[in-house]
């Protein structure tokens, strides 16, 4: 796997069908992975979060979730091959996974969200193997415990955990070893999104990387101070990076030619 530096992280140049194999090869495994996508917004939150930086760089496979850090890549001169968007991995990995009789397991979100999910899933894909779902709520730590317990017994070949970030990232880290799933995914709001609950940006807006300008105008008040002041520190982290590659490039051309008076 080609792992390239990002600033504060680093992320997988695969393409969706490379990341699919991949999953395949650690299904195959049988050892427990963690997935992460990463966006620009993650990457400023592991600014003041060291804790989340160590995770995302210890993770199995970090793929480019927003394409803003498509963009950021071929600014700093190593471009990454996609976008591979946490929901169509999701979808990519549940289509293909159903074909291969893999067993899926679903937590997170509300109640009704999680099981309109997998109501429309099975509808789609006949063949699909989801051996289980619960919401994310847990009442107390005792059933949180119970659900860990349910998913250690049933024994799922891939985990889907849809619940907010870094609070995802982490219970799939903190329960990774002790579940013991070949594939733990975070999935943010994918659920809501396949439930209906939640409008995706139409197709053209994805494939041009407009698709956080549509949740922005879908949720102004809500969004508008998070765009604004994560997308200036998220700038400023690149221009950074591009300045210390350059700097660092001049001191090489320097020590050179001194090598060669």
């Amino acid at each position: 796997m080609n792992r390239i530096k990002f600033p504060l992280s680093f992320i997988d140049n695969v393409s969706m069908e490379e990341a699919i194999s991949i999953i395949d090869g650690f299904v195959a495994s049988g050892r427990p992975h963690q997935l992460v996508a990463v966006n620009a917004a993650k990457i400023v939150k592991m600014q003041k979060d060291r804790g989340l930086g160590d995770l995302v760089n210890s993770s199995d496979l970090v793929f480019a979730d927003g394409q803003a850090v498509v963009w950021a890549s071929r600014f700093l001169g190593w471009p990454l091959k996609q976008r591979v968007a946490g929901i169509d991995l999701m979808q990519a990995i549940v289509e293909h996974g159903s074909s291969r009789r893999y067993k899926l397991y679903f937590l997170g979100a509300k109640e009704d969200v999680v099981k309109k999910a997998v109501c429309i899933y099975k509808k789609k894909f006949p063949r699909i193997n989801i051996t289980g779902w619960h919401n994310g709520y847990f009442k107390s730590r005792e059933e949180e415990k119970m659900v860990i317990e349910e998913i250690k017994g049933l024994r799922p070949d891939v985990l889907f955990v849809a619940m907010g970030s870094p609070k995802k990232e982490y219970w799939i880290r903190d329960n990774l070893l002790y579940l013991d799933v070949p594939v733990c995914m975070g999935v943010g709001g994918s659920f809501d999104v396949i439930a209906g609950y939640v409008k995706r940006a139409p197709k053209w807006m994805q494939r041009i990387g407009l698709e956080w300008f549509f949740r922005f105008l879908n949720e102004p008040r809500r969004l508008w101070k998070r765009y604004l002041f994560t997308n200036i520190a998220f700038i400023r982290l690149v221009l950074k990076e591009k300045v210390f590659f350059w700097e660092h490039k001049k001191k090489r051309l320097a020590d050179v030619r001194n090598r060669a008076a």
